[in-house]
């Protein structure tokens, strides 16, 4: 058997540049910081946090994510030190991949960025969430995607195009909006199944994405958005555990909706794939400067 070894450009003399879990010295971290819940997946550990999006820096809980928007940097740094610094290797400089939301463009990479450097990583990339939800639920990219993403304060509907964003819709509405989610939804990101669904929230939720999704396909030129729409929707997030939410979407969108295995964690999942891939990506090695390409943004 012929073992072949490879030295990445740039690294000290004997890295080898392992495939993980293999290279110690390789650490990598997906994360997804969700307005109600912050997950973390560590390379050869697996999703290791799962936890409410809280700091509590006194008597007090505060949120330092909100509808989306990392409205508190240092907050988010304290939490991300206090919950990770002590799960990865000692004097490790990880890999990061970090979710965003589609629209909040330049800012939240820059804030996440800001916050995430706590953990001294030797690199932070940024992937659209609907991109990366698409990857866990192991869609063909090279098909127009329509991805519709509820979240516990944020709804986005994106159309992804050989992968990449084409067009977006967002609003400042989620499963927290519903009856029953306060006080529960901080704890699971969910909304509360037991308690008596919120009638008006539940149709003012499905309205929004109904009336998001009927302006991409009056304002496309094209014919991508009806091409995605008539293949089904992809549905994720805490909403599409919710039945009353999704039947009404079902009936209000007069199209097939999928919902993705476990859609309140596709994010993350499909962070921790992107990471797999971001391991060998020209920016981390070095040979080029860090710039969008077609994983990143």
């Amino acid at each position: 058997m012929t073992v072949r070894r490879s030295f990445r450009p740039g690294s000290p003399a004997g890295h080898r540049h392992r495939p993980w879990p293999l290279c110690r010295h390789c650490c990598g971290l997906a994360l997804d910081l969700g307005s109600a819940r912050t997950r973390a997946w560590i390379a050869g550990r697996g999703t290791v946090l799962d936890v409410p999006t809280v700091t509590l820096p006194g008597a007090g809980a505060v949120y330092p994510v909100q509808r989306g928007a990392i409205v508190d940097v240092p907050g988010t740094a304290r939490m991300l030190d206090r919950l990770l610094s002590h799960r990865l290797p000692r004097l490790a400089r990880p890999l990061v991949v970090v979710t965003a939301p589609v629209l909040d463009g330049p800012a939240y990479r820059e804030r996440a960025r800001a916050a995430v450097e706590v953990l001294r990583p030797r690199a932070v990339l940024t992937v659209p969430t609907a991109r990366a939800i698409a990857l866990a639920a192991g869609a063909d990219l090279s098909l127009p995607l329509l991805v519709v993403d509820i979240g516990a304060h944020l709804t986005e509907v994106v159309l992804l195009v050989d992968g990449l964003v084409f067009d977006a819709r967002r609003t400042a509405l989620g499963t927290t909006d519903l009856a029953g989610a306060t006080g529960l939804a901080d704890v699971t990101g969910l909304a509360d199944a037991t308690g008596l669904p919120d009638a008006d929230a539940t149709a003012e939720i499905s309205e929004a994405i109904s009336t998001m999704i009927t302006s991409m396909l009056r304002q496309d030129r094209t014919s991508l958005t009806a091409e995605a729409l008539s293949r089904g929707a992809l549905l994720a997030g805490g909403g599409a555990l919710r039945p009353d939410l999704t039947h009404r979407l079902v009936g209000g969108a007069h199209a097939p909706l999928r919902a993705v295995p476990t859609p309140h964690t596709a994010a993350i999942r499909g962070a921790a794939k992107m990471l797999r891939a971001a391991h060998g990506h020209p920016s981390v090695r070095g040979t080029c400067p860090p710039g969008p390409g077609p994983l990143f943004r």
